[in-house]
């Protein structure tokens, strides 16, 4: 027995170190623009050369043609684009939005500022949803990710290695994400000062985003037993964290890294947790469905787990059994 058990440890660590370097090395490794989408705004005589110069990045924008500034500036405001160029009569303007990723509002400095400069031309740009001053590089939001994810874990194995089941597990489980909500937007909205939305709403984000995963963690092991805690933390950590593009974008990251990210509770989180600080709200609904599935699924499967339990003693459910009369 000894040995089996030495063999496995051999052999299990290099493999996990295996895939935590795979996955948080590669996605890292292979950051570049992939169909990002880039508004370009103005005539098209004007913006005609600007389009062709963005092309000849293959595959690198999906292009959204505007007919002005205003649209442009809307678009982006509504997320529909990371950025947009703009002919005006004293040249080409870079609109950015450093609040929506500082890794792409930089890209997008880059690669049209060659575009410009190949043609004799200079570019000016303007932040059109900057990144808090407390914040610029988007490090405190995108560090979020970590914590809501273990947040989760810890919650959901708790509930399970105490025994909580059936309805009492859904009241701790929603309460604690009650309460990770709450001490995360007063952590990072009234003292760090790196959100800048609706308190409320971040509070709100913060308990979704822990409900998620610990409510998966919780659901898995009714259904399943321990090893459920450990199989939705290694989804959680080992995927769900290096695929949320949080510290960049989900079009910097290869195909299909990106959206399967956004499928996962800590890429969800991070998307919403931009949209609800800085855009007030736009594209919420995709990652508000994601985590409520995640959550709902969650919960479900841990009243039912809890019911096949008592089905398989022969009893119903504490939560369901009539009290009888003595004597």
């Amino acid at each position: 027995m000894s040995t089996r058990r030495t063999i496995a440890v051999v052999v299990l660590v290099p493999l996990l170190a295996a895939l935590a370097l795979w996955a948080f090395a590669w996605p890292a490794a292979r950051t570049a623009p992939r169909d990002l989408p880039l508004g370009v705004a103005g005539p098209a005589a004007a913006t005609a050369q600007m389009e062709k110069q963005l092309r000849q990045h293959e595959g690198a924008f999906e292009i959204h043609h505007y007919a002005d500034e205003a649209a442009a500036r809307t678009a982006i405001e509504d997320r529909t684009v990371y950025g947009a160029v703009v002919a005006t009569a004293q040249g080409p303007e870079l609109l950015t939005a450093s609040a929506a990723s500082p890794v792409v509002a930089q890209l997008l400095q880059q690669a049209v500022g060659r575009s410009a400069a190949a043609s004799g031309t200079e570019v000016r740009t303007v932040d059109v949803v900057p990144a808090p001053a407390s914040d610029p590089r988007g490090a405190a939001l995108s560090s979020s990710v970590l914590p809501l994810a273990l947040a989760g874990i810890i919650a959901g194995a708790m509930v399970t290695l105490h025994g909580l089941r059936g309805f009492r597990a859904v009241t701790a489980l929603v309460l604690s994400a009650a309460m990770v909500g709450a001490v995360g937007a007063a952590l990072a909205h009234s003292w760090l000062g790196v959100l800048t939305g609706n308190w409320w709403a971040e509070a709100g984000t913060f308990a979704l985003s822990s409900l998620a995963v610990s409510a998966a963690v919780a659901g898995l092991a009714a259904l399943v037993g321990y090893a459920g805690i450990g199989a939705v933390a290694l989804v959680v950590m080992f995927l769900g964290n290096p695929f949320s593009g949080a510290a960049s974008a989900p079009q910097l990251l290869p195909d299909p890294v990106g959206t399967i990210g956004q499928w996962l509770p800590p890429g969800a989180s991070a998307t919403l947790l931009r949209s609800v600080s800085f855009f007030d709200g736009a594209t919420a609904t995709g990652p508000v469905l994601t985590l409520t599935w995640w959550a709902a699924l969650g919960l479900g499967a841990v009243i039912l787990g809890n019911a096949l339990k008592a089905r398989a003693k022969g009893t119903t459910p504490a939560t369901e059994r009539e009290l009888t009369s003595v004597g």
